[in-house]
């Protein structure tokens, strides 16, 4: 069978790459085309607009980019249209893809949603679009097949897939000593910083996370850099530091770190999974956060206290995004009994986003019923 695949960002190709290697397992014949990045391209799959050209973050970016992404959309309409898969897998990315989803509906396409988008967050109205476009709905949060099941849309909840993408890279995982040896690091105790895999998300919160470093004398900072981004890019935003950038070793600089300083996003999440303390960073346009504060109806940003439905981790976000507040929060997390807290709600956040084994469960499902039409 013929897959389209569209992933825009790095954790979309991340967990788009573990399900196609899954689908592999299961159907012979299986052919793989879409967007996407390296990860998805070691899985052989034919990528026709990779995702460092697609990282549009807030509503100044979208408008400045808007010829850009009209492009994108006739492109892709087109590209599905000649290659005519058998389904078309959006992976994530809603802005684009529900709207990819009506497309290819209306076309004739069968459509499956892998990871759902955050209508339980903002934008409720997407739920009619999800209703209307989307054949099945592959979510990977607790909470998300309860929300759906109020508009009567049934939906697969097979388990959080950072969970499979972990335990593949744990056994490649050097010790600490190792790691530190490998990447010409001192030995003292990693704080790991993780600005985010969009040039927007940098530029905005790398020099401000930065500041701290002279704070903390008794540890190192390393950056976990994005591979789609050069080193040029990071060096513009360094104030003049030497702090050393990882790049492509994100879970390994993670699995060796004492603390961490972390986007909003997925990495939140797989920071918790590593069973580290963080610190959650937050940051955008003024237009965008003001715009975001009248439709967003969630009182957390961190994947980790939305599923736990509290604050475990503090979270910065806009004007509270200071060098002060950073400073204190990150002492806090290198201390107990904050340390201790957090390590125990990351106790009951496993417990909650289900088992192993979600990516084979998902292509399973996937591939039956396929064949079943």
């Amino acid at each position: 069978m013929k897959y389209y695949v569209i992933a825009g960002e790095a954790s979309g190709d991340l967990h788009a790459s573990n399900l196609i290697q899954e689908i592999k397992e299961i159907d012979a014949t299986a052919e793989f085309r879409g967007w996407g990045g390296d990860l998805m391209i070691s899985k052989n799959v034919t990528i026709v607009k990779h995702i460092k050209e697609l990282a549009f973050l807030g509503i100044t970016e979208v408008i400045a980019n808007i010829r850009t992404i009209k492009r994108n959309f006739k492109f892709c309409e087109q590209d599905i249209i000649s290659y005519s898969p058998d389904v078309l897998i959006l992976v994530d990315y809603p802005g684009f893809n529900l709207r990819i989803a009506k497309f290819a509906k209306l076309k004739g396409f069968k459509i499956f949603y892998y990871i759902s988008p955050t209508v339980w967050a903002w934008h409720q109205s997407r739920v009619e679009t999800v209703r209307k476009y989307i054949d099945k709905m592959f979510a990977i949060l607790p909470f998300e097949k309860e929300f759906y099941k109020k508009f009567n849309i049934d939906i697969e909840f097979a388990g959080h897939p950072l969970l499979d993408a972990i335990a593949n890279e744990e056994k490649n995982i050097p010790a600490f000593e190792e790691f530190c040896n490998q990447n010409n690091l001192s030995h003292k105790p990693i704080i790991a910083i993780l600005p985010g895999s969009r040039k927007q998300e940098i530029k905005k919160k790398l020099p401000l996370m930065l500041e701290v470093v002279k704070y903390f004398n008794d540890y190192q900072f390393v950056i976990a850099g994005a591979p789609a981004i050069s080193i040029d890019f990071y060096n513009q935003y360094m104030n003049n530091q030497k702090t050393p950038i990882v790049f492509g070793k994100t879970y390994q600089l993670l699995r060796n770190s004492n603390s961490a300083i972390v986007t909003s996003g997925t990495a939140t999440l797989e920071t918790a999974l590593f069973n580290i303390p963080q610190v959650v960073c937050y940051k955008t346009s003024p237009l965008t956060f003001i715009i975001a504060k009248l439709f967003v109806h969630i009182k957390h940003i961190s994947l980790v206290n939305i599923i736990l439905n509290k604050e475990s981790i503090s979270e910065l976000i806009q004007g509270k995004l200071t060098i002060e507040n950073l400073k204190n929060e990150l002492t806090l997390i290198t201390t107990c009994p904050k340390r201790e807290q957090i390590l125990s709600d990351y106790d009951s956040l496993v417990k909650l986003i289900g088992e192993k084994g979600a990516s084979k469960r998902i292509a399973k499902i996937m591939v039956e019923s396929l064949k079943s039409k």
